[in-house]
């Protein structure tokens, strides 16, 4: 087995754990019936798939299956191949086009998603692949969120582009964004402020951001990603939808899947609100940082091989 697919089941393994010891409990009866598959359905919503989900799953899963004999391994695959199709359409890598250049990434999200960490990862990675990276630090009103993409700056060794405590973000975009098209890079990844108290205000910011790059790059921002962090649960739908109203989110990135046992929001987010996920995180190292695989993500939740 892979280093990334040995992470990915120990990072799902508070989800799977939740499911599996679950339908071993549910299941101590051999066949199907009406009563166990609303057990299994109440499983499935306590791991944050969600009422309209898990309903569509158990459907599927109990269709021709009722009152038959079935494993417990076979379940947990029957399943998982059920969450595979649910998440199939959502899976796809972030293409970047070399013809765009600097290619703009705005990385969006509310504070604590680990949007800034991310960045972080993925300026390491494409430095790695030989890419030109720099990033802009427009969360201007956290100096913490300042130092902390600078720390990930001087790690992968990129430039970042700061300006004073609570200075204008649109207005920084814009200086940054000069800068790096004169310095050449192929990739910019902007920082925002995720301050969800004052929402139309944060949707405001952000609005006016993508306005701001478009006047100095037309066709800019090239990739809109929305950062999530599993541990919120059904909150990280709601901030699916919040974000969506004020931008075009072009895919998502969940964070810290590993610290929690509502992995199954990620199935949930698929079903109601198709967006393609560009990468999942399940731990604090840049390797702990991989490109979504449905199939693997559905058989890390269910734990099955």
């Amino acid at each position: 087995m892979s280093s990334w697919l040995n992470r990915l089941g120990l990072g799902l393994k508070k989800s799977s754990s939740k499911l599996t010891d679950g339908i071993s409990g549910i299941f101590t009866k051999k066949k199907l019936d009406a009563e166990t598959l609303e057990e299994l359905e109440e499983l499935l919503i306590s791991a944050d798939m969600g009422v309209k989900t898990s309903a569509k799953i158990v459907a599927a899963f109990g269709a021709n299956r009722q009152d038959k004999d079935i494993s417990e391994e076979e379940i947990k695959a029957k399943l998982a191949e059920e969450i595979e199709k649910i998440l199939l359409p959502c899976q796809k890598s972030l293409e970047i086009d070399s013809n765009q250049k600097p290619f703009v990434i705005l990385m969006i999200g509310v504070n604590g998603a680990g949007k800034t960490t991310t960045i972080g990862k993925l300026a390491q990675k494409l430095k790695q692949q030989g890419k030109k990276v720099s990033l802009i630090a427009a969360d201007t009103f956290r100096a913490a969120a300042v130092e902390q993409l600078q720390v990930w700056g001087e790690r992968a060794d990129v430039r970042v582009f700061a300006g004073p405590n609570g200075c204008d973000s649109a207005g920084l975009c814009y200086d940054g964004l000069a800068q790096t098209i004169k310095a050449g890079d192929d990739v910019v990844f902007i920082d925002t402020a995720g301050r969800l108290q004052n929402k139309s205000g944060l949707m405001d910011e952000l609005k006016k951001i993508d306005k701001v790059i478009k006047k100095i790059i037309p066709t800019a921002p090239h990739a809109t990603i929305l950062t999530l962090d599993a541990t919120n649960g059904q909150n990280a739908m709601a901030q699916v939808e919040i974000f969506g109203e004020a931008l075009k989110v072009d895919g998502l990135v969940m964070t810290k899947l590993d610290g929690t046992a509502k992995g199954g929001i990620l199935a949930a987010i698929a079903d109601e609100h198709p967006t393609p996920v560009f990468y999942i995180g399940v731990g604090e190292s840049i390797e702990d940082l991989n490109e979504f695989n449905a199939t693997e993500f559905a058989k890390g939740l269910l734990g099955t091989e």
